[in-house]
């Protein structure tokens, strides 16, 4: 763990442990904190920036989750290199010097070969050479490598992937020399029971997304709304997590015949949804329940035309941001709308490809894990017993969750913003209301015109 903002690796590490996130724990077990202990270091140097008193303190480590990773899809070839690619190789290097390690676990992602619609659990041709990429990034200025991006990744869609796939490869060269397995989840979403119904700690995702179609402030989409979307809650990511690494630290190793596990730990499969759905679901929940942070009416749609959604994002997003902010200097507060839609409209380029194809996702290796789960175990580990979930119910509570972490609001919705809803609603059809007679008028009168022009 890296000092950040001033803050000590154990000023950190307390301030995530007084998280909410577990709050069960220290009900039921909070001697297992005195178990936790951080060292310091950063993924994006060499050797990870660990002290050698800490290098020998991880001898007697016998499992290594390897999810260190910058998921910024916008990063620079560089920093993406340094932290995801080189990141893997310098925690590979130290992972060989622990003599007792049972699991060495790297957390990759489905999306790691985007050109591939049939994904399967194993490993494909490299885009480019892991070292020479490496030694790239070593040598030469970030802008330089920016100006050679595209070409050289293979016009990946951005830097996450491709990096993500080279950290595969230097797992791949490694499974004759560790006990290795590459765990592929799919998009990470809130969670269903553990540790508590709708957990999330992040806007990424379609959480984010209907958290901002909730607040009022995304109300245009440019995707897909007939693709499944391959969702995985993150309780069903970790029991996978576990089993397999209980399956790959307990089975007999055969050095000759030492194939390299990989799990694609997707879901969509088991429980289907569309785009279109969750959105839908999205602004029925929240209409509901709105956020105390609602600035307008929940609504808006995707549509397939780049054109149309252009048009829509000008008018209902950024012409409304505009008109807000400069609102919002006359009571003497920050403007900060016009702001959040450029990231918005960063967020949904930067995912367009992600939102407007379908993949599938083998992943027999997936569902074998549930099979090493016991009969009196399977509410603890087991994760199949979820595929008939209730999407309605799921994202409920994700919203629900989203309030209470993301945006630190109570559980429920207060009586206040119910009633600011249904302000919003009535002001919203009084405004869709006049809109639409004045166009109609405006047309009628160029009609009119026509007309009369033709009979005179």
């Amino acid at each position: 763990m890296r000092p950040k903002k001033g803050k000590s690796i154990d000023e950190r590490l307390c301030h995530i442990l007084k998280s909410k996130l577990f709050d069960r724990l220290r009900d039921e077990q909070p001697e297992n904190f005195q178990k936790v202990h951080a060292i310091a270091g950063d993924c994006s140097e060499l050797g990870l920036g660990i002290s050698e008193a800490d290098l020998k303190r991880l001898q007697n480590v016998n499992i290594i989750y390897h999810s260190a990773a910058s998921v910024r899809f916008d990063d620079d070839l560089r920093d993406a290199i340094l932290m995801n690619t080189r990141g893997t190789y310098e925690l590979i290097k130290i992972a060989e010097t622990i003599k007792n390690l049972k699991v060495f676990m790297h957390v990759s992602t489905t999306y790691c070969y985007p050109n591939r619609h049939v994904v399967e659990e194993k490993i494909y041709p490299s885009y480019a050479d892991w070292r020479t990429t490496i030694k790239l990034a070593e040598t030469y200025d970030m802008e330089s490598l920016n100006i050679l991006n595209l070409k050289y990744s293979d016009f990946q869609p951005n830097t996450y992937t491709f990096t993500k796939s080279l950290s595969e490869q230097i797992i791949a060269e490694y499974k004759d020399r560790l006990p290795v397995v590459i765990f592929r989840p799919s998009i990470v979403v809130s969670s269903i029971e553990e540790p508590v119904p709708g957990w999330v700690d992040n806007f990424n995702g379609p959480i984010g997304m209907l958290v901002a179609c909730g607040i009022g402030i995304f109300r245009t989409s440019c995707a897909e709304p007939n693709i499944i979307s391959d969702f995985v809650p993150v309780d069903v990511v970790v029991r996978a997590m576990l089993i397999a690494t209980y399956r790959k630290a307990t089975e007999e190793s055969d050095q000759e015949n030492n194939e390299l596990e990989v799990i694609n730990c997707a879901a969509s499969k088991i429980c289907p949804i569309t785009t279109g759905e969750v959105i839908e679901i999205g602004k029925r929940v929240i209409k509901e329940t709105p956020f105390e942070k609602t600035l307008w009416v929940p609504d808006g749609s995707i549509t397939r035309c780049p054109v149309w959604n252009f048009i829509r994002f000008a008018t209902l997003q950024v012409l409304v941001a505009i008109l807000v902010d400069f609102a919002l200097r006359f009571t003497n507060t920050k403007p900060f709308l016009l702001k959040l839609q450029r990231r918005i409209y960063a967020a949904t380029t930067a995912l367009h490809l992600f939102v407007t194809t379908q993949w599938d996702f083998k992943n027999d290796n997936f569902y074998s894990l549930n099979a090493c789960v016991s009969d009196i175990e399977v509410d603890k580990f087991g994760f199949l017993q979820f595929k008939d979930l209730d999407y309605d119910q799921f994202f409920r509570q994700g919203i629900r969750g989203a309030r209470v972490f993301l945006l630190n609001e109570p559980a429920t919705c207060s009586q206040g913003a119910l009633t600011r809803m249904k302000i919003y609603k009535v002001l919203h059809f009084l405004i869709k209301l006049i809109g639409s007679v004045l166009i109609l008028r405006w047309v009628g009168r160029l009609l009119y015109e026509k007309l009369y022009a033709t009979l005179m």
